[in-house]
């Protein structure tokens, strides 16, 4: 199989180019700096990766690339883990909508079409609450994030009319080693000073990578996949009990919690995605068959730390 990832630079893009290199599947890695690129997949350890240079928002001849691949994914977007600033908030928009209508636009063109685009988009669709529960047939939020997921979504589903399949993956918060939010929790608890950021009562709709990536490529290869899919662990948590998790994994203690200020001021507007999360369940990904490796968040974070 030939697969062109959009993306690949990224935290699950990573661990997606590792997991098709391992099945000996051909990659078109687009990226805006193949330097960085060719750095985290050298030829000699990725000798099937062909590294293309691409301008995300802007047709040319990159575009070129996809005709002949035999599916694409799409993970590109800027992080939502920094200050939203307007400036920021319409770099989060643009970097998501854009790059996605890009790549719609280069399927179409394609003389040889790939038979399947995989889209991400995230949780954010649903908005938050600490009582609902959301899955995969539930209504988008009114805020920010849920409007960005929408435009994203919209864009991926222009591909249909393409007659390529499109399967769109809902990312909910993703846990793996070297990134991630995890890598940004660990620190306190490793200094003896972790706990629950916020009321701790709020929902974290967490997900082990290798469980993204796992439904990823079996979109990939099954054409039955065809839709929206929560990538999210069947097993949801209140971040009392994650931190309380977190801490008895690593042999710390979690009692001292991060006041909703520091997370306020850290990330602006974009805090109240983690002060209110969200209860979210895979219910259609589960119905597709696909069997979690993590469904529980005790040994998922056993694997990672």
């Amino acid at each position: 199989m030939k697969v062109a990832i959009a993306g690949a630079t990224g935290f699950v893009g990573q661990r997606l180019v590792q997991r098709l290199s391992q099945d000996n599947h051909s990659l078109v890695l687009l990226t805006r700096e193949a330097s960085r690129a060719r750095s985290r997949f050298p030829e000699a350890s990725y000798p099937n990766a062909e590294i293309v240079t691409y301008t995300p928002r802007e047709s040319g001849d990159w575009q070129g690339a996809i005709s002949g691949c035999d599916g694409v994914v799409n993970l590109a977007g800027a992080p939502i883990d920094r200050r939203w600033s307007p400036e920021w908030k319409h770099e989060i928009f643009e970097s998501r909508q854009l790059t996605t209508r890009t790549i719609v636009e280069a399927i179409a063109k394609a003389e040889q079409k790939p038979s399947v685009l995989v889209n991400a988009s995230a949780i954010g669709y649903y908005g938050t609450s600490e009582t609902a529960t959301f899955d995969e047939t539930s209504q988008a939020g009114q805020d920010f994030l849920a409007g960005v997921c929408e435009a994203w979504e919209n864009e991926a589903s222009k591909v249909k009319d393409t007659g390529t399949r499109l399967a769109i993956f809902r990312l909910g918060i993703v846990l793996g080693k070297g990134g991630g939010a995890l890598s940004k929790m660990l620190l306190p608890f490793q200094m003896f000073a972790g706990g629950p950021i916020g009321s701790g009562q709020q929902w974290f709709s967490w997900v082990h990578i290798d469980d993204v990536v796992g439904p990823i490529v079996a979109a990939l290869t099954d054409d039955s996949y065809a839709g929206t899919y929560n990538a999210t662990a069947p097993n949801p948590v209140r971040m009392n009990a994650l931190c309380q998790t977190l801490g008895e994994v690593l042999g710390r203690p979690s009692w001292l919690p991060v006041p909703p200020i520091a997370l306020e001021l850290l990330l602006g507007e974009g805090a109240q995605v983690v002060l209110e999360g969200q209860q979210v369940l895979p219910r259609q990904t589960l119905a597709a068959g696909y069997e979690y490796q993590y469904d529980s968040v005790k040994p998922a974070l056993a694997d990672i730390v």
